[in-house]
């Protein structure tokens, strides 16, 4: 393993470190419990966001904190569901008295360890409430999660509930806002390498150098199948065609076409396979009228991508486009 840490142990605290010193006109770093707030506090009337998961994701969840996303992340331990003595400051540090919506990733442990917080900070007199994203089509079910996992999608969660928490929209609008992207939003990923999560010390699985995982986790779970490794537009059609028939896309129905790096992958080769996407959706009749492309949901070294696909109408559209201003998204 070559990897440049310190102690593996110490991986998360020296992260968020140097995370809360290269951005503190943007953040607050805590490490006694770790999460990270905006800075400044909770905005005043402002309905808060906050989400998380386990480390090994960045950007996400720390790096979308700022104006027009989350007001705090809760990053646990590498590929490990944050703690509810974590997750309770961190809803607290976001509330302004206008409540707090929790966008969860669905991964059991996240799930239960939200839930207790929630429970926790409801106690202290918040309102609070979560969303559970839910976006991987490659899966049903599988040991982590009891439906499907929470993927890439997550960003586009964020950034259009979090526009809408900035326009003022209060709780329950801001919710159901985040509840039809939710609804609209699907991902499959694929992996070409194994990743090396920092205190294991080897390979999280094993794969041929002939053979790639499609519709993998982002913690390197397995998913549809394992096939022979193929050309990009090949892989990309294994990809996209489950994302947009789950999604029953029509002819002149317009789409944000997300094309995602786990982390290993270069954008050269990100934009190799976002051609490919698009062409295919262009060949349904499907208008792609937004894009993002980059390294935003990693799973540490891992070489791969997920292809995640919104459907947009003006509310949503306009969402997407608000000002952004945060650690790894802004305009």
């Amino acid at each position: 393993m070559k990897k440049l840490l310190n102690d593996p142990q110490d991986a998360v605290t020296e992260t968020l470190e140097g995370f809360g010193l290269a951005h503190a006109d943007l953040v607050q770093v805590h490490l006694s419990p770790h999460y990270v707030s905006r800075v400044g506090g909770a905005v005043p009337g402002k309905v808060g966001l906050v989400s998380g998961g386990g480390s090994g994701h960045e950007p996400l969840h720390a790096g979308f904190v700022g104006v027009g996303m989350l007001d705090a992340a809760v990053p646990g331990a590498v590929f490990t569901s944050p703690t509810p003595d974590q997750i309770a400051p961190a809803l607290l540090a976001a509330d302004s008295g206008a409540g707090v919506l929790a966008i969860v990733k669905n991964y059991t442990g996240d799930v239960l360890n939200f839930e207790t917080a929630l429970e926790l900070v409801e106690a202290e007199g918040s309102q609070a409430t979560s969303i559970l994203v839910n976006d991987d089509v490659a899966v049903e079910d599988s040991l982590y999660t009891a439906g499907r996992r929470g993927v890439a999608g997550t960003v586009a969660v964020e950034k259009i509930a979090g526009a809408a928490a900035e326009r003022g929209d209060d709780l329950g609008a801001v919710t159901e806002i985040a509840g039809k992207v939710v609804a609209n939003v699907r991902s499959m990923g694929v992996a070409l390498t194994a990743c090396t999560v920092p205190h294991v010390g080897k390979s999280s699985f094993d794969l041929g150098d002939d053979e790639v995982e499609i519709g993998i986790g982002i913690h390197g779970e397995p998913g549809r199948h394992r096939a022979p490794l193929a050309t990009a537009d090949e892989i990309t059609q294994m990809l996209l065609d489950p994302v947009a028939e789950d999604l029953s896309l029509g002819t002149g129905e317009r789409v944000l076409l997300f094309v995602n790096g786990m982390g290993g992958t270069p954008s050269s080769e990100l934009y190799v396979v976002y051609r490919r996407a698009r062409t295919l959706l262009e060949e349904r009749g499907v208008v792609v009228s937004r894009s993002l492309v980059g390294n935003y949901v990693t799973s540490l070294e891992m070489q791969g991508a997920s292809i995640t696909v919104l459907r947009l109408d003006d509310e949503l559209e306009t969402l997407w486009d608000a000002p952004v201003h945060t650690a790894a998204l802004r305009w």
